[in-house]
């Protein structure tokens, strides 16, 4: 894989944070007002701003170097003073020295507490990036006749991790088959959402579930699991639970030619359905409702283990785009499905679109946060379109010229969390 894991937007350090330049320009300052002060002579007196360098300094020193600033200062107060020919016992000297000692020990504070949360944002980011790599394992360079590349960008700076998802696995048919998705919602419930969604997935891939039975089994699964989640009851009391997935036969098989569900998922287990009561009619808990509205927009891609076609189910989600050439096709299902998570309302026979896959195709697949990235007048990024310029790139190439080209883009910084994941047909 070439790249993956939550790239962060900041690139590389500025010259201006580094600790000896950012104190040597509070030395600077110190001086340059101390210069002023005694070039001025009785005419000009500023040396009640010298306590302005460690209060400010508060702002990007640590707390020793700007106990370092608080002593320079009273220095430099005693300095001027005693050049200007002053008397140091008079009135005003005593002011300005006790308001330099008080804004001082104010400043030294003010960056121990600073320096302490930066600190803790700094163990939330590792925590963050725990998190990312235990759901969002990294993809293989190569599935069968495929070569992977990923890349997760989070909208959000101070986090490594957002609610889209993505992984991969092998089909009932022995091929390939990826999953990426994108959970309704942002923050810390949208994570935990993805992470139970690609908990089911990574079932049904062991189960060897069929991709025409593939959305009702996640689907089922991930309602079952929010009920659990969200304390309603019964985890398997959810609407449809019980119900078998639409085309599949008694003896196992679908209309797709695969084993429709795993009859020991407790999901599918009629007889753990109960009374169908719990998450249904709300009842069971006085909280949790969020996750029980929350859904995901989805899209799983079969390539057929020669490599020859690629077969997709999508479930609200984006359609991928098939480069072939100098050409880039959006792939539309020809029958728009619901997003998991509501298969409740409405969860007939799964639509899959069957389509050609020669040597050298590059299958994108993306969130929603790609295509709905504004510019300063509020246009959305036509990535089919920037896509058309990439089709020679290899797929590594193809995520690095959209990221940037991305960023270039959007006006105020990502509105929405990004993954995409580039397939290319090599044998």
């Amino acid at each position: 894989m070439e790249s993956s894991g939550a790239d962060r937007q900041p690139v590389g350090r500025r010259p201006l944070r580094s600790p000896p330049i950012q104190f040597g320009l509070a030395l600077a300052a110190l001086a340059l007002l101390l210069i002023i002060d005694i070039s001025g002579g009785r005419a000009i007196r500023i040396s009640g701003v010298f306590v302005a360098v460690p209060a400010l300094s508060a702002v990007f020193l640590g707390p020793v170097q700007v106990l370092v600033m608080v002593v320079l200062t009273l220095g430099a107060v005693g300095w001027a003073a005693e050049d200007n020919g002053s008397n140091l016992t008079a009135t005003n000297f005593p002011v300005i020295m006790a308001t330099g000692v008080l804004v001082g020990a104010a400043s030294v504070l003010a960056a121990r507490t600073r320096r302490r949360r930066e600190r803790q944002l700094a163990q939330a980011r590792k925590v963050a990036e725990v998190t990312q790599q235990a759901l969002l394992r990294p993809l293989p360079d190569r599935l069968g006749p495929v070569t992977i590349s990923s890349m997760y960008l989070a909208a959000d700076e101070e986090a490594a991790i957002g609610g889209d998802l993505y992984a991969a696995g092998v089909s009932d048919r022995g091929g390939p088959r990826l999953l990426v998705g994108d959970v309704q919602g942002k923050g810390l419930a949208a994570v935990e959402v993805a992470g139970l969604l690609l908990g089911v997935f990574r079932r049904a891939v062991r189960a060897g579930v069929a991709l025409r039975a593939l959305p009702g089994y996640l689907d089922r699964g991930l309602r079952a699991d929010l009920a659990d989640l969200s304390g309603k009851g019964d985890p398997c009391a959810v609407p449809g639970a019980a119900r078998a997935t639409s085309g599949a036969s008694a003896d196992g098989k679908d209309g797709d030619g695969g084993d429709a569900v795993d009859a020991t998922d407790p999901v599918n287990d009629p007889n753990a359905a109960g009374d169908g009561r719990g998450a249904g009619d709300g009842r069971g808990g006085d909280g949790g409702d969020d996750f029980l509205e929350r859904f995901v927009t989805a899209v799983v891609v079969d390539i057929d283990a020669d490599g020859s076609g690629v077969r997709i189910a999508n479930c609200g989600h984006p359609p991928p785009l098939l480069i072939r050439g100098d050409s880039v096709l959006q792939l539309f299902p020809r029958t728009p499905e619901l997003p998991l998570g509501l298969g409740d309302l409405s969860r007939s026979e799964q639509q899959i679109d069957a389509h050609d896959l020669e040597v050298g195709d590059i299958l994108l697949l993306y969130t929603d946060g790609v295509i709905e990235t504004r510019d300063a007048r509020g246009g959305f990024y036509p990535l089919a379109d920037r896509v058309a310029g990439w089709t020679r790139d290899t797929p590594a190439a193809l995520l690095a010229a959209v990221r940037a080209d991305l960023l270039r883009y959007s006006a105020s910084g990502l509105g929405d969390d990004i993954a995409m994941v580039a397939l290319q047909r090599v044998v």
